[in-house]
């Protein structure tokens, strides 16, 4: 087996590209499974196969020694059909190899009593059946880590970055993809700070860790603390970076949202959400500062919102 060969399921999406990115740059071999045409990626080998089939991520990851989950349901939907046969798949071509899996981890499987600041081991007991999900993935992957395969999870705030998908609530509410800012729709409850995790630095991050394999647990949880943002932080982020310091902030409409959820699947998904926008919510970051010390990559707010609106096709120029 070789090395630093690692299989990233999720390649084409915002945390798997980058990640995929980041390893490359460590010297990794990726390769990245797709059921469609490759994307135009040279430091990618694409397999074609499905994450929902386990004969081709078995075929997919031989011979390597880390694999990326990122594979995430588009949307809201049949995350109860897909998410966790996904991670069976990935788990058993980790047993097969005795590969590490790396997860990146979110904030669904908390519920309010581990509010305001969560920790690596902070009661889980969320409200919605995405976090239940959330839950039982983990704990699938505690148990993976027993058996040959050890699991990696790093936990982080929302997602933003160049290559952020419509999953990421910057994208689908606050602004509009490929288009010039012309309103911020902020779906935070007034005066509730936020935590963002800007995606280049949470990949590096990964790519960090994985690089210190010796020093891992066979089940090692970290959280990425990103940006711990105030209220109202990163819509002045974003008037900055657009050059418009008067640019109408709109709350987002959680009345109409609640009110069509009868009747509209993707309302009733989103609402169920809520309380994760109505308390301040951060993540406790000083185990992977201990772990990591001054290589911590941490992009300044300013220059990760202008190049994510440029990545997004909202602002014209180049990356800062």
């Amino acid at each position: 087996m070789a090395d630093k060969i690692a299989l990233v399921i999720g390649a084409s999406g915002g945390i798997g590209g980058e990640t995929a990115a980041a390893l490359a740059r460590h010297g990794w071999i990726i390769r990245g499974l797709t059921r469609r045409s490759p994307p135009a990626n040279a430091a990618l080998q694409w397999i074609s196969g499905d994450a929902m089939n386990a004969a081709d991520v078995r075929r997919a990851a031989q011979d390597a020694s880390l694999i990326v989950h990122a594979a995430n349901p588009p949307g809201y939907r049949d995350w109860d059909k897909l998410s966790l046969p996904m991670l069976d798949n990935t788990i058993a071509a980790a047993k097969a190899n005795g590969a590490r899996i790396v997860l990146t981890g979110n904030i669904y499987n908390f519920g309010p009593d581990a509010f305001p600041v969560l920790r690596e081991d902070s009661p889980q007991h969320p409200l919605t059946r995405k976090g239940a999900i959330r839950v039982e993935m983990e704990k699938r992957l505690q148990a993976a880590a027993t058996q040959g395969a050890p699991a990696l999870i790093v936990r982080a705030g929302d997602f933003f970055g160049p290559m952020t998908t419509s999953s990421s609530y910057l994208s689908a509410v606050m602004i509009e993809r490929a288009k010039p800012v012309r309103r911020i729709v902020d779906p935070a409850r007034r005066g509730v700070g936020r935590a963002w995790a800007y995606l280049p630095d949470l990949a590096e991050t990964i790519a960090l860790l994985v690089d210190r394999p010796g020093d891992l647990e066979a089940f090692e949880v970290f959280h990425f603390p990103g940006h711990q943002l105030a209220a109202g932080e990163m819509a002045a982020a974003i008037r900055t970076a657009v050059g418009n310091p008067r640019l109408h902030v709109w709350p987002f409409p959680w009345f109409l949202v609640v009110g069509l959820q009868p009747f509209v699947r993707l309302f009733k998904e989103i609402a169920e959400m809520r309380y994760l926008w109505s308390e301040p919510i951060s993540l406790d970051g000083s185990k992977l500062r201990a772990f990591l010390g001054a290589g911590m990559p941490a992009t300044p707010l300013e220059k990760a919102v202008h190049d994510t609106l440029v990545g997004l096709g909202c602002l014209s120029g180049k990356p800062n």
